[in-house]
């Protein structure tokens, strides 16, 4: 894809979005659109919906940000975040709606493997691309595995500690070392 516009730093970003900047939103697209559609795609594996999804996480991202703190974390840590939500939702809402009995409703493994298939016109979709992948395949097994579940596969943490046998406090904890790992992986 060819880039019309020049890369801008987030610093810049943050303080043009901050008040409302149209510009500095549409440059906000441009960046990290390409990454995103590529989680929504391997999330909900269908084009059009990876498409749509798209668009409604950058509906919430320019409602709320005012709720964006950089003392918390990266722009791009918090876009993933809402825009993985945002597919998450939507996956649990379309089951909801198919199921005759939710409350005798039983999950199989199957119904949790997303798997990305196709590609998208513009931008490309692949977010190998940003290197996220070849960088989590350098986390330790047990980590790799947590982060594959919970931000690859939508599961939620309590989800993820259910399928892998371990305590609730043991699939935090090692979520968030994977995290800081990542972190100084990204930064090196």
């Amino acid at each position: 894809m060819k880039r019309t516009q020049p890369f801008v730093s987030e610093s810049v970003l943050i303080e043009k979005l901050s008040r409302r900047d149209q510009q500095a939103f549409q440059w906000l697209y441009d960046q990290y659109s390409a990454a995103l559609y590529g989680v929504l795609l391997k999330i909900v594996q269908e084009e059009e919906q990876a498409e749509d999804l798209l668009q409604e996480a950058f509906i919430k991202i320019w409602n709320n940000l005012d709720a964006y703190d950089a003392n918390k974390g990266r722009l791009f840590t918090w876009l993933l975040n809402i825009t993985r939500n945002t597919a998450i939702d939507s996956i649990r809402a379309s089951k909801a709606a198919h199921r005759p009995n939710p409350s005798k409703a039983i999950r199989t493994d199957e119904e949790n493997v997303y798997i990305v298939d196709g590609q998208h016109n513009t931008p490309p979709v692949n977010p190998d691309h940003i290197g996220v992948q070849d960088v989590v395949d350098q986390l330790r097994p047990e980590r790799k595995e947590l982060i594959d579940l919970v931000y690859f596969k939508g599961y939620t943490h309590e989800e993820a500690a259910e399928s892998l046998n371990l305590p609730l406090g043991t699939v935090k904890t090692r979520i968030r070392a994977a995290l800081q790992e990542l972190k100084q992986l990204f930064h090196s």
